[in-house]
């Protein structure tokens, strides 16, 4: 095998080319393992969806993005449905409100064909796990102060006369 062909002489290597063809399948596959594959949820609904039967659709969602997953919330239209899409769009628009604690608004609502699309993806998970680790610590400082106050008055009530 070549190895520097501009080299002045050019330097060559002999190789098992099994071996080699072995390796470069080997790098491939630990590369493929190494990738991360983002999975798309949808939900669809219509216009006239019922706001019970919509947070059905909310909460599944909202379980998708807390496991990493990206969301696509697709409405259709129907026969004359589609003259009224301020409907679909209010719609989404609640949604996105709804979900906004664990997302991130990826693709603005948008017209395709006969349906409206909005797409979520999930907040980054670092800054969710800071947040409640944020949140501990003030507890765990509190608690840590108030044991030794605690056992100080432990004391003085046991103490002998």
């Amino acid at each position: 095998m070549e190895i520097a062909a501009n080299a002045d002489p050019p330097v060559v290597k002999v190789i098992d080319m099994g071996k080699y063809i072995f390796e470069l399948g080997k790098k491939e596959r630990q590369a493929r393992k190494a990738q991360t594959k983002i999975e798309i949820k949808e939900i669809r609904l219509r216009p006239k969806t019922n706001v019970h039967h919509r947070g059905f659709k909310v909460a599944d969602a909202r379980r998708w993005l807390e496991h990493g997953m990206k969301v696509r919330v697709t409405i259709k239209f129907r026969g004359r449905e589609i003259t009224y899409p301020e409907i679909a769009l209010e719609d989404l628009k609640e949604i996105a409100e709804a979900l906004k604690d664990v997302s991130k608004i990826e693709f603005a609502p948008s017209m395709e064909g006969k349906s409206m699309t909005l797409v979520l993806a999930p907040e980054k998970p670092g800054s969710k796990k800071a947040e409640v680790a944020s949140l501990e610590k003030p507890v765990a400082k509190a608690e840590k102060a108030e044991a030794p106050a605690m056992q100080e008055k432990a004391v003085d009530t046991v103490k002998p006369e």
